[in-house]
């Protein structure tokens, strides 16, 4: 069973759409639609906005619908010069760039008492994400790499600088390190896809909501080849 988790409605209603629900169930105030999608037995849900939601989430997947996959699909901004906004980046690892437990010692973005600073994602199917991406948008780049999480929108140039200067990530968003931790706890296979909206600097504000419809629509093209890939 596959879990696929977007952050907001926008992000998996085309999915919905694409569907064959068989059930829904309402748990948290998420509601969890199982069904056939892409022929692949699969619950799509949208899990809220921020960290605790999409961890919330991806443990409800875990405990209630047995899902053996993660996935992680909607949109974030670029920390990486070459990324530009329309692009695709998948998921090596992800780790959460807000966690800041230095006095104690702790490494900036290192969890205390975890035995790792990121969680690593499934390296395989990492692979077919970009490989699923390549062939249903052509037109775009697909980028390999770190995926940075927290509780913030980064819109300015001071905060990415910081991101970037610690982590050395691909692109920053406020869910996949969540999802991230929940698989690695729970031993279960994750990847975070995320089509780069913004360029996470103070062009943020104007550029969002002019590319999030087409970050979005390359994010679903992007799934359903997966999907028939697996």
């Amino acid at each position: 069973m596959i879990g696929i988790i977007g952050a907001m409605e926008e992000e998996v209603a085309a999915l919905k759409e694409a569907m064959e629900i068989r059930g829904t169930k309402e748990i948290a105030g998420m509601v969890f639609c199982q069904g056939v999608l892409c022929e692949r037995e699969a619950v799509v849900v949208r899990s809220g906005i921020g960290k605790v939601n999409a961890g919330i989430c991806a443990q409800i997947l875990i405990d209630h619908f047995h899902v053996d996959m993660l996935i992680n699909t909607g949109i974030a901004g670029s920390l990486d010069a070459r990324i530009d906004i329309g692009d695709m980046v998948i998921s090596t690892d992800a780790l959460h760039h807000d966690m800041d437990a230095t006095i104690f010692g702790d490494a900036p973005g290192q969890v205390p008492r975890m035995d790792t600073l990121a969680f690593p994602a499934d390296s395989a199917l990492a692979e077919k994400a970009k490989a699923a991406n390549e062939k249903a948008n052509p037109e775009i780049r697909t980028f390999i790499g770190r995926v940075a999480s927290g509780d913030q929108f980064i819109s300015s140039a001071e905060a990415k600088e910081r991101i970037v200067e610690l982590f050395h990530p691909l692109c920053t968003e406020m869910e996949g390190a969540g999802i991230a931790q929940a698989a690695y706890l729970n031993k279960v296979s994750y990847v975070i896809i995320r089509a780069i909206s913004d360029k996470a600097d103070n062009s943020a504000v104007m550029d969002y909501p002019e590319f999030e419809k087409q970050a979005i629509a390359h994010s679903v093209r992007l799934m359903k080849e997966l999907l028939a890939s697996l």
